[in-house]
């Protein structure tokens, strides 16, 4: 027996690449549509955040019901989730999320470092 499914394609390898795609998967599949679809959007950023609270209290074993359920490990993946989400949150808001995200870093870098950043 065979496995039937198409080979996944490579995942682009820019991170503003990736971003788009899946933008446009999303935007693709989306029951909703205009503000309503921008601000479920923005809700799932706050989901995203709620996990990695979650796996922070599961990494220390804060829930004494649950005792340790996640690692450290964990809380870096719902992180990842958490700057994947926002990121995309940001291309729905603009076509030009590169450029924005580009020099709002630069500005918190002048801010912060002194410098801009690369």
């Amino acid at each position: 027996m065979t496995d039937q499914r198409p080979a996944p394609r490579p995942a682009p390898a820019d991170l503003w690449d990736t971003v788009d795609a899946l933008w446009t998967w999303l935007d693709a599949g989306q029951p909703a549509g205009g503000r309503e679809a921008l601000l479920l959007r923005m809700l799932k950023l706050s989901e995203e955040v709620g996990e990695a609270a979650q796996a922070v209290i599961g990494a220390t074993g804060q829930n004494p019901r649950k005792g340790v359920s996640h690692t450290w490990e964990d809380v870096g993946s719902e992180l990842c989730d958490v700057v994947i989400t926002a990121l995309v949150a940001l291309r729905t808001l603009t076509p030009d999320a590169r450029e924005v995200f580009a020099r709002h870093l630069a500005r918190v870098a002048e801010r912060s470092l002194g410098t801009t950043a690369p």
